[in-house]
């Protein structure tokens, strides 16, 4: 092989073990498993992303610096650098191809929901300082950093099979609050106000509440305010069993008058006809037990959007979830890159179909990590209306 060629080998060899690590990365995140076990798998694989190209400096440098310069053949390398590099090759197959196949530009299952946007600093809007915390403080103020600028998003969701009664029906959707004491709580308080002052039919929060026990004192007064017609809704994510005890939790989300919708479903009238409403927290907690699907619409409020395919099982018309963050950061042109999810960023963040569910992701208002790249926190405000199954694409 000439130079060039492995130049060439190199470069894909070098982005296929990237790829292989935020892959494993992206789905390790995506399982129920407890915390210890999922942060100890992914520091072994941090370290392994760092050690094996130090590895390959310190064992096979040499050989790779006269390959670079003079060509040679595969034989030059050793058997494990040969296997490694093979499997690095591979996985541009496995899970490069369908990587960059998902990527947002191509819009491949994207419902064309319009959005009308307006970007709040909530920092200016409540005239204190939101950062409490040291790390916040710093985090805050670096550049590029939209920690504090809210995003609030009108979106004109088309949604298949939507009855007739719930066109124009308005949802609005908040997920991923992260209360850790780092943010006061007057960012996501400013976010339920705006909410309210929206007037929606109903409001659904998609779980990853609570990230520290004494912020639990906090959600009475963040919550109570808010209303809709219909009611205010809510189940728990994966960030919520870090508490002691995710009952107190739910106790204090009923206090602020907000209906517990976690791992059960309950039948309303909703503009006049019956609505399923189900709420999933798995894999952190139970899954609903669902009837046979009948007439009636289902509304899903799922923490991950990895149980798209329970929804699809399941009859489910219209899914919100969040727990992705968008990816906390995203790249021009290229989108998200990290995502917990088995699906890897794919569903990171947006509006998609597949039937007979359509998915509205939206990337949360908060999160554990005080650094958002290209991606700002999210409100939701949807408007349903009806597509056609072609007029989802």
């Amino acid at each position: 092989m000439s130079a060039l060629s492995w130049w060439i080998v190199w470069l894909v060899a070098l982005i296929g073990h990237a790829g292989l690590h935020i892959g494993i990365y992206n789905r390790i995140n995506g399982f129920g498993w407890p915390r210890v076990v999922i942060k100890s798998i992914v520091k072994f694989f941090l370290l392994t992303t760092i050690a094996i190209p130090i590895l390959f400096c310190v064992f096979q440098g040499q050989v790779i610096l006269d390959l670079l310069i003079h060509g040679g053949t595969w034989s030059s390398l050793s058997l494990w650098a040969r296997g490694y590099v093979t499997l690095c090759c591979i996985i541009w197959l496995v899970l490069g191809i369908p990587w960059l196949m998902w990527r947002p530009i191509f819009r491949l299952e994207w419902v064309d929901a319009p959005r009308k946007i307006e970007v709040v600093d909530v920092q200016v809007a409540v005239r204190r300082p939101l950062a409490l915390s040291g790390k916040a403080k710093l985090e805050s103020k670096l550049p590029l950093n939209q920690l504090l600028e809210l995003s609030i998003e009108e979106i004109s969701l088309p949604v298949v099979g939507l009855p007739d009664e719930l066109v124009g029906y308005r949802i609005a959707h908040v997920s991923d609050v992260h209360l850790t004491g780092d943010i006061h709580p007057d960012f996501v308080k400013h976010a339920m106000q705006r909410a309210t002052l929206w007037k929606p039919d109903l409001i659904a929060l998609t779980g990853d509440i609570i990230d520290k026990q004494p912020c639990i004192d906090w959600l009475v007064d963040i919550f109570h305010p808010a209303n809709a017609h219909d009611g205010c809704y809510y189940i728990l994510g994966n960030h919520d069993t870090r508490v002691v005890d995710s009952r107190q939790t739910r106790d204090a989300m009923d206090r602020a008058g907000w209906i517990d919708l976690g791992s059960q479903a309950v039948r309303r009238m909703i503009g006049g006809i019956p609505v399923s409403l189900i709420g999933n927290e798995f894999p952190w907690f139970e899954r609903p037990d669902l009837p046979p699907p009948d007439d009636s619409f289902r509304l899903l409020l799922s923490h991950s959007p990895d149980q798209l395919g329970w929804a699809r099982r399941n009859a489910v018309g219209l899914m919100l979830a969040g727990h992705t963050h968008g990816g906390q950061g995203r790249l021009p042109l290229i989108g998200p890159i990290l995502s917990p999810s088995f699906h890897g960023s794919r569903y990171a963040s947006g509006d998609f179909y597949k039937p007979p569910t359509t998915l509205h992701v939206t990337r949360g208002l908060g999160g554990v990590h005080l650094m958002r790249i290209n991606c700002r926190p999210e409100l939701s405000l949807l408007t349903l209306s009806q597509a056609k199954v072609h007029q989802a694409f």
